[in-house]
């Protein structure tokens, strides 16, 4: 299996540029597996979906404000894309380096407002361990000073509202590289609907990592390599899953992150065990998911990761039935696009 075998022709314009003018102000189309129909809704209706007794799985993952710009010491202008806190006590990140020329070890970086960085060395491949100087402050000063990463079909700068749009209402926990996106169509008043149908919501960790921005560099599926993304999962939602495979309502998870967590820290049983980890799950093909019933998600890049993994879930052939669908009807599309429940 070839990943071109997951390849279609969007639309440049249907890239939405720009989230809605209200979270939950995007359209929502509703795949139904066991019927094979593709209905459409607004996502301002989804408590619409649920029933009483169901578990909705969040991802409370926080976007760091990655992207970095500075000077080398030639005057060369370099951007620093943050990736992983390596050491927290140093300040030393893995980070992604763009230049006019390739970095050097030992060579020193200006960023704004006095903070400096240097190059200490190839980390891999792709990235470089960096560390920053003062230490002391540097939390602060990255919120003051970085901009938000979106992702590179977002063909304009980070503006003012990216600061608040490109993070969900429900994020807590800093380290992310990407947004959750599924969960950007959520206000907290649609979670209180939700809850008000006798849904429980439960909340769970996975910072997404660099994999979200890197192209697929291998033509067979089973040639990929995912990246590991740290994830921690609480003792309480370990049970409410529990509590669902026992009893009568379904386990959905809010995006494709949150169902990769879930997925990986399953055992054979589908019982989900607490605490952390670190996910390179590749859910593809013929997967038999263990734990997630239905999925909330957005559309997804042709040829990606993601593509695979909801194809998994709803079955190749029904899902670009529903993908041609969405584009003949003007869907928007990726991160600031709509959105899809499947059951």
């Amino acid at each position: 299996m070839r990943f071109q075998d997951f390849d279609y022709d969007l639309p440049r314009e249907l890239i939405a540029q720009a989230p809605a003018d209200r979270r939950d102000a995007s359209r929502l189309m509703i795949l139904d597996r066991d019927a094979g129909t593709i209905d459409e809704s607004g996502f301002f209706r989804i408590a619409e979906l649920f029933n009483p007794g169901d578990l909705l799985v969040l991802n409370d993952t926080k976007v760091l404000p990655a992207r970095l710009f500075g000077v080398k010491e030639s005057g060369g202008r370099v951007e620093v894309f943050l990736v992983r806190r390596m050491s927290g006590e140093d300040q030393i990140w893995s980070c992604l380096l763009k230049s006019s020329k390739k970095p050097r070890p030992g060579s020193f970086l200006k960023l704004s407002a006095g903070m400096q960085a240097q190059i200490l060395e190839r980390a891999d491949d792709e990235t470089w361990l960096v560390s920053f100087c003062p230490r002391e402050g540097f939390d602060r000063w990255l919120e003051e000073q970085g901009r938000m990463p979106l992702p590179p079909y977002i063909r304009r700068a980070a503006e003012v509202e990216d600061a608040a749009r490109y993070q969900t209402v429900f994020a807590r926990n800093s380290g992310a590289v990407a947004a959750p996106t599924a969960g950007l169509h959520f206000t907290e008043q649609l979670l209180r609907e939700v809850q008000s149908k006798g849904v429980e919501i439960a909340h769970l960790t996975l910072h997404v990592g660099l994999g979200t921005f890197l192209p697929v560099r291998v033509e067979e599926v089973s040639e990929h390599r995912m990246h590991r993304e740290f994830y921690t999962i609480p003792p309480e939602t370990s049970a409410a899953i529990a509590a669902r495979k026992a009893g009568q309502g379904r386990v959905i998870a809010l995006g494709t992150t949150t169902t990769r967590a879930l997925e990986h820290a399953a055992d054979a049983a589908g019982n989900v065990l607490s605490g952390d980890g670190e996910a390179d799950i590749f859910i593809h093909s013929d997967y038999r998911f263990k734990v997630v019933d239905a999925l909330i998600t957005n559309f997804h890049l042709p040829c990606s990761t993601l593509l695979l993994l909801v194809s998994a879930f709803a079955g190749k052939e029904f899902l670009f039935r529903a993908y041609a669908e969405a584009i003949r009807r003007k869907f928007r599309f990726f991160s600031y696009g709509d959105a899809m429940f499947i059951r």
